[in-house]
C-alpha cells in the first residue's frame, strides 16, 4: 500500500483547526482513557488502520490492559467495562453508524445517565473528530505502524 498524499502537509489550515478541536477535547474534563477507548472503537468500525494503531498504542502507554483492548470488539458481551464506558461506546457507535437508523432514544437516555449535557456534547464532538480523522487517513491511505505515543502522563487525545 502506498500513501496517496499527506494531508498534514497539503491542508495545513484545516488540519490545524482539527488539531484545535483535539486540544480542546484533551482539556474538556472527559477522561483521556475513555476518549482513546471510544476513538479506538470508532476506528475499528471504520477500518482505519492508522488510527487503530495510534489509539491502541496510546491506551497501552496509559496503562490499559491487553484484555480490555482485545475484547473491545465484543464490549457488550464482556464484563470488563464500566457503565460509563458502556454508555460512551454505545453512543460512539450510534453516532458513527447514524445512517443505520439514526441515534436511538434508548442510547441517548443511557448516555444521559452517565454524562452531563456538556460532557455528552464533548463526547459527541470526540466521535465527530475521530470519524473525520478516520476518513482522512482511509482516503489518503496513511500508513500505520510508525506512530509513537507521547509520555503516558502527558498524553491526551490527539485524534
Amino acid at each position: 500500500m502506498t500513501q496517496r498524499l499527506n494531508a498534514f502537509e497539503v491542508a495545513q489550515g484545516p488540519i490545524k483547526a482539527m488539531l484545535g478541536l483535539e486540544a480542546y477535547l484533551a482539556k474538556c474534563g472527559l477522561e483521556a482513557p475513555l476518549l482513546h477507548l471510544l476513538k479506538l472503537r470508532v476506528s475499528q468500525i471504520n477500518g482505519c488502520a492508522y488510527c487503530i494503531d495510534m489509539h491502541w498504542k496510546d491506551l497501552m502507554a496509559g496503562g490499559e490492559t491487553e484484555q480490555r483492548l482485545y475484547m473491545l470488539d465484543a464490549w457488550r458481551e464482556s464484563p470488563f467495562y464500566s457503565d460509563r464506558e458502556r454508555a460512551a461506546l454505545a453512543w460512539a457507535e450510534a453516532v458513527t453508524l447514524v445512517t443505520e437508523g439514526h441515534v436511538p432514544d434508548e442510547v441517548f437516555e443511557d448516555a444521559r445517565k452517565q454524562f452531563s449535557e456538556a460532557e455528552l456534547a464533548n463526547l459527541t464532538l470526540a466521535v465527530v473528530a475521530i470519524n473525520g480523522w478516520n476518513r482522512l487517513n482511509i482516503a489518503f491511505r496513511t500508513i500505520p505502524g510508525s506512530y509513537q505515543p507521547a509520555v503516558a502522563q502527558a498524553q491526551g487525545p490527539r485524534h
